[in-house]
């Protein structure tokens, strides 16, 4: 880890501290997206909750999801809801917990998933447009650090919390 030795450099660098502006800037991006699908009729957590689906794969539950999207199962289960009432999911009962909800797509939804992730790499183009592919592999590198110490962190945490 880098040192910060330079008064400076630390002041410039609480001037505008880069969580603000990962955050700012995914806020921005996510915006971009929600903009490039609205007239696919996808608000921001209809579509964010395909893409998350896509990524875990069709079949995970509906816990899961929330999970990896970090929100509370009930304000999933109203996005679920509608993305069911608009044919792109559908809600199977779990092989065996049957207290849990599978998902999966629709002919409609694979269609319309589709759409989505050709919006989202037109947006993602658009975004590294003045980045050369090594500032972009450099930037993921950065940023998978700082997520393994955060999570470092969040486990120490946790594991003083328990004490």
């Amino acid at each position: 880890m880098t040192e910060i030795t330079n008064l400076t450099e630390m002041k410039a660098m609480l001037k505008v501290p880069l969580g603000n502006q990962i955050g700012r800037v995914h806020r921005l991006w996510r915006s971009a997206i929600t903009a490039s699908v609205q007239s696919l009729g996808m608000t921001e957590a209809r579509w964010t909750a395909m893409l998350h689906l896509k990524m875990l794969g069709e079949g995970a539950t509906q816990q899961a999801l929330a999970q990896e999207l970090g929100i509370e199962m009930p304000s999933l289960s109203r996005t679920l809801s509608q993305l069911v009432e608009q044919d792109m999911l559908q809600r199977q009962p779990h092989p065996t917990d049957k207290r849990a909800q599978c998902l999966y797509f629709t002919a409609t939804g694979q269609q319309m998933l589709a759409k989505l992730i050709e919006r989202t790499m037109q947006i993602r183009q658009a975004l590294y447009q003045d980045l050369t592919p090594a500032a972009v592999q450099q930037l993921m590198q950065s940023l998978d650090i700082m997520e393994r110490n955060a999570r470092t962190l969040l486990l120490a945490t946790a594991t003083e919390n328990k004490a």
